[in-house]
């Protein structure tokens, strides 16, 4: 029998770079031959990150961020092997900033507080709603992230595996209420109206174009919602609302 060829590398290339801080792993040095090396990587990804805040996850190209530290697009692959790797970095560095508070004694504060946090975040970082198709969830950052989440759910009689789901229903809760937020925002951008003045501005036109339609609870619970919110709207309310009720069942299924 022939030789079994080499298998191709198939490991991640951004592992290394999101764990150089951390235990054995170090970023690899330079070389000392060439020209001395003008910013670090934790540099790169901070102005990567000012770049999303400012103008979206789209603005984030090689050649844009190259071009803020004067390098040519070429040389920034020297440091961070391509554009998935910066959004790994990214999402791992800017989850690193927020500090993780301590856990409250009360169940209820301590799972309101998983999904607070994380809706906060992501109304500060919207971009990292547009994260997909990377894992940025194996960093460092976003382990110390995971195991404080664990740490809230801990003793409250779940399994290992209900813990596990129960981070992720807080967390993805909260990521959806940010991403109505955001729609609502952009959307306010477009047509340069509150939605208020959307709907003040169009109240006739829909008037005339749904008359002889019958929808008489859509009718009695949108009123009401409509003056409650002043819009059509109000994430705010929904996140207080189906959290309460979230953890209402959580608490519930632990028979507390």
């Amino acid at each position: 029998m022939g030789d079994v060829p080499d298998q191709p590398d198939q490991s991640d290339p951004s592992l290394r770079l999101l764990w150089r801080h951390r235990g054995g792993v170090r970023e690899e040095p330079r070389s000392k031959r060439g020209p001395k090396q003008k910013v670090s990587v934790d540099e790169i990804v901070d102005a990567a990150i000012d770049l999303a805040d400012a103008e979206g996850l789209a603005a984030v190209t090689m050649r844009a961020i190259a071009q803020r530290f004067g390098l040519g697009a070429m040389t920034l692959y020297s440091y961070v092997p391509n554009r998935d790797a910066l959004l790994v970095l990214m999402a791992d560095q800017v989850t690193g900033r927020a500090e993780l508070p301590e856990l409250p004694a009360d169940p209820r504060k301590r799972l309101e507080l998983v999904a607070n946090l994380t809706h906060d975040e992501l109304r500060a970082h919207p971009w990292l709603l547009e994260v997909q198709d990377v894992r940025p969830w194996l960093g460092p950052n976003m382990s110390d992230r995971y195991e404080w989440q664990l740490q809230a759910v801990d003793g409250l009689g779940l399994s290992d595996l209900e813990m596990d789901q129960t981070v992720a229903v807080l967390i993805g809760f909260a990521g959806n209420i940010a991403r109505s937020e955001l729609m609502k925002r952009r959307a306010e951008q477009v047509t340069k109206m509150t939605e208020a003045e959307w709907w003040e501005a169009n109240y006739d036109t829909l008037s005339e174009v749904m008359a002889g339609s019958h929808y008489p609870l859509a009718n009695r619970v949108g009123t009401a919602a409509g003056e409650a919110y002043q819009a059509a709207t109000d994430p705010a309310r929904e996140l207080d609302y189906g959290l309460a009720r979230i953890i209402d069942g959580v608490l519930a299924h632990v028979g507390r």
